[in-house]
């Protein structure tokens, strides 16, 4: 096997690929919109604590 066998995927790369790229698109976001949202709160808390202080 080559590699341009192995890209092309026996005729299916396209759908191959695409899934691959969207399920590589699922699991980045999974991870960065909790850390997003994370850092917001504490950023939110810490100006709470700085204003009562």
């Amino acid at each position: 096997m080559n590699w341009a066998e192995f890209f092309n995927m026996g005729g299916y790369a396209f759908h191959v690929w695409t899934s691959y790229l969207l399920a590589a698109v699922i699991l980045g976001l999974n991870v960065w919109l909790p850390l997003r949202k994370f850092r917001t709160q504490q950023k939110k808390i810490r100006q709470q604590h700085e204003t009562t202080s």
